[in-house]
């Protein structure tokens, strides 16, 4: 039986079902365990044999997942890892068919429904929208969070996803959002392994759902090893459920319960998974269920052994203790099943695993077919030389690849570049024809692109009384947000310092007292469970807005941002979705540690969020009213030297909109266009008075956003007038104005109106030292600004501007 450690009655009352009914219910499972383990088997063959790239297994994990998956039901959420397949059969949030056609990477979304082609196997997803990119009724299937293969990456979002259930049971104004919960009785189900537990976002997350007392059970399949280290070097005690104890729940008060169970004793998983789901379920307690001796018979994947670092008695117990083969035992030893039963299922389970993974490879070679047999004919009625050699190596495949496909294509039409015919000219526009298909196979959905994508929405001006206050900054914020917690039930904020004090810089200030706990609240510092948290909640429906204190600290989140938020809609082909909002500020703020401006990181990290860098807080303002209507995630940086300057108060304060992706005109000019935003865009004006003394003339534009950039191109339209440009932000060289710089000059064409070089100003390649003085020779100042557009002007006319050093 299992150890388990609980204070929970344990006494449940069973459905009574016939013997039949019970034999073959445990059929089935050994059936299904079978199943998923031939499919293992052949999984490692196909790519050993060159049909697939990569593969991982959930081999040695099957009874186990079995068990969790009976406790699975409609309106549960999975966010798991790349060895569930079994728990994805058994609760059918994928199947036999679909897992081969993920590892042969199939683009059609039909066949690998989890990520069309752009995952690698055992990563799974459900489908959360519809064709328009409108929410399906979550309540009515079995929902999965899009996996990623960061081990412990899955952890953050749990807690979200648990924690929505929490609002969902509590604040009965959400009984409307009827297609995400059934009054919170849902239970996220999170699996790891052993060795990920060493993470820091697991014990981030583990924490954090104890102190908020969320419906999760995490599942921890412990096969004593992390890839070659084992449990003696990852784990404290060399056991994670002994190294958890602090967190085990005493008396009524917070924390966690902790099961633990072989992985091969199916009475003994079925007992606790029933007893962890509701504990949860009807409870909210978090439950931690440590599956032990686990075994992964044929190691950790594709690309190496277990036998390189296992030793011979190690690999003896785990042939004994296979899970399967205990469950074999088991059925036949208490009767439930003879040998010659047995037998049949694992024929028939093998025949069904083989027929289903032919029927993957077929429909994934007609896809390539199609396009294979069109390039052929086409290539075969061009009568020149140049084509024999590409056509003959596209007659000649044995297996073909899309790749070789468009290659030989390509090759061809470089080699027919002196050659005119119509022949040549259909090979050119088939080819151009396929391109945008295969942009839609293998490059779309960055963005879900819906019609409440932010892109789209509608641009509202601000408007003001004669008579408008001018107020700090901080207060229009403030009355921004409280407009949109009046306006939208849905929205919620968190984040350190957010509840009790409104945030240190005063943006929620009195709302918690207005709205409630559950609506405004503090974190503890864990910036990867406050992203997570954002991330699982708007994965459910509701609109949360996520505060990292500080840009500098947002690099500690970078992982979940990066590896889950940001690819969430394009791994998913857009078939999910994650409208959080993550608040933070930086910018000018002067130290080490509270002062990096680190944009870069953001723009290559970051790629599947839009990136708002206002000037201003009623920039800020404005573009939050526009995403809290719309379905996309963002980044909004405000300007941490801004809070106090006085702005005026918009009437409208809740309802204007500032679009996102469209830069603005500050100041018009005629001798050089400078682009600039956040509180390097204050440096410029200042410099610009005296340029203007000096008889130079700049335009300056705000860049507002740097993702999208200035989807208007006014950048461009100015260069054309003034054809000189200088990019000045606080970002190291090389960073953000690198990338604007790219922008304009490439993709606006830049190029071909410039009178010189364009220019850029950033700060220095370090972190700006503490005090005034450190900031001002570390980051551009107005000197700086006037001394290089100056020096620009100078190389222009060196007659009417003479250096100035």
């Amino acid at each position: 039986m299992s150890n388990i450690t609980t204070n929970i009655n344990r006494d449940f009352e069973t459905s009574k079902i016939s013997f039949n009914d019970f034999r073959e219910i445990i059929l089935n499972d050994y059936r299904l365990a079978v199943e998923s383990r031939v499919v293992s088997l052949l999984g490692r063959k196909e790519v050993l044999t060159g049909k697939a790239k990569f593969g991982i297994f959930g081999d040695g994990k099957e009874i186990a997942q079995i068990a969790l998956a009976k406790v699975f039901e409609e309106g549960d959420w999975r966010s798991g890892y790349y060895r569930d397949q079994t728990f994805a059969f058994a609760s059918g949030i994928s199947n036999i068919y679909h897992f081969f056609s993920q590892l042969y990477a199939n683009p059609d979304l039909n066949a690998d429904i989890s990520s069309g082609g752009r995952q690698m196997n055992c990563h799974f997803s459900t489908q959360l929208l519809d064709d328009t990119g409108s929410w399906l009724d979550q309540t009515q299937q079995k929902n999965s969070a899009s996996d990623i293969s960061t081990t412990g990456g899955q952890m953050p979002r749990v807690m979200g996803l648990g924690l929505a259930s929490k609002l969902y049971r509590e604040n009965r104004n959400l009984d409307y959002l009827r297609y995400f919960s059934r009054q919170g009785n849902e239970v996220v189900f999170c699996t790891i392994g052993n060795a990920s537990t060493s993470e820091g976002v697991f014990w981030e997350t583990v924490n954090a759902a104890a102190v908020k007392q969320i419906p999760v059970v995490i599942s921890i399949w412990d096969d004593g090893y992390g890839i070659s280290v084992p449990n003696e070097l990852q784990t404290a005690k060399a056991d994670i459920s002994e190294a958890l104890r602090g967190f085990q729940r005493q008396g009524d008060g917070n924390g966690i319960e902790i099961f633990k169970v072989r992985g091969w004793d199916y009475p003994a998983l079925c007992e606790v998974y029933e007893q962890a789901a509701k504990i949860a379920r009807e409870e909210h307690i978090p439950c931690v269920v440590h599956v032990t001796e686990i075994t992964q018979p044929q190691g950790h994947s594709t690309s190496g052994s277990h036998e390189r670092y296992k030793s011979a008695d190690r690999l003896a117990w785990e042939g004994d203790f296979d899970c399967n083969l205990k469950m074999r035992d088991w059925l036949l030893k208490s009767g439930i099943a003879k040998e010659e039963e047995l037998l049949q299922i694992e024929k028939e389970s093998k025949d069904l695993v083989r027929n289903e993974q032919r029927r993957a490879w077929a429909d994934y070679h007609k896809t390539i077919q199609q396009d294979l047999d069109e390039a052929i004919k086409l290539l075969a009625s061009i009568k020149d030389e140049s084509v024999e050699l590409p056509l003959r190596t596209l007659k000649s495949l044995a297996e073909p690849s899309l790749k070789e496909v468009y290659s030989n294509v390509r090759r061809a039409i470089r080699e027919l570049r002196y050659v005119q015919s119509a022949e040549k000219q259909h090979l050119i526009s088939w080819f151009s024809k396929q391109q945008s298909k295969n942009s839609d196979r293998y490059n779309d959905k960055l963005f879900t692109d819906t019609t409440d994508s932010p892109l789209k929405a509608e641009v509202v001006d601000a408007l003001y009384a004669a008579d408008a206050a001018m107020v700090d900054g901080r207060e229009v914020l403030n009355a921004c947000f409280d407009t949109n917690f009046q306006r939208d039930e849905r929205i919620l904020a968190f984040g350190e310092d957010v509840g009790k004090i409104g945030d240190v810089n005063q943006g929620f200030a009195g709302l918690q007292e207005k709205y409630g706990h559950l609506r405004v609240f503090d974190t503890g510092i864990r910036e990867s469970a406050i992203i997570g948290k954002g991330m699982g909640l708007a994965l459910r429906g509701l609109r949360p807005i996520a505060e990292i204190q500080y840009l500098d600290y947002l690099i500690y989140a970078m992982p979940v941002l990066s590896d889950d938020l940001a690819s969430l809609s394009y791994r998913t082909k857009g078939t999910q979705k994650s409208p959080v909002i993550i608040r933070t500020r930086g910018h000018r703020l002067e130290g080490i540690w509270h002062s990096g401006s680190p944009m870069t990181v953001l723009l290559g990290g970051l790629r599947g969020l839009h990136i708002c860098v206002p000037r201003n807080m009623t920039q800020a303002a404005g573009m939050y009213n526009t995403l809290l209507r719309a379905d996309e995630p963002a980044v909004v940086v405000e300007c941490l030297n801004g809070y106090r300057l006085k702005e005026k108060m918009p009437l409208n304060v809740g309802d204007f909109t500032v679009p996102i992706g469209v830069a603005e005109l500050i100041k018009a000019g005629k001798d050089i266009t400078v682009v600039s935003y956040g509180a390097t865009l204050r440096v410029v004006q200042e410099a610009a008075i005296e340029l203007e003394k000096m008889g130079i003339s700049i335009e300056i534009i705000d860049a507002q956003c740097l993702q999208p950039f200035d989807r208007t191109q006014i950048c461009g339209t100015s260069l054309a007038k003034t054809n000189k440009l200088m990019v000045v932000d606080e970002d190291m060289p090389g960073g953000a104005s690198a990338f604007i710089l790219q922008e304009i000059i490439e993709k606006q064409q830049g190029y071909f109106v410039l009178d010189g070089q364009p220019r850029t100003l950033s700060a220095k390649a370090h972190r700006p030292p503490y005090g005034s003085d450190g900031d001002y020779f570390t980051k551009p100042s107005a000197d700086d600004v006037i001394e290089l557009a100056y020096e620009m002007m100078n190389e222009y006319n060196n007659e009417k501007y003479p250096k100035l050093f």
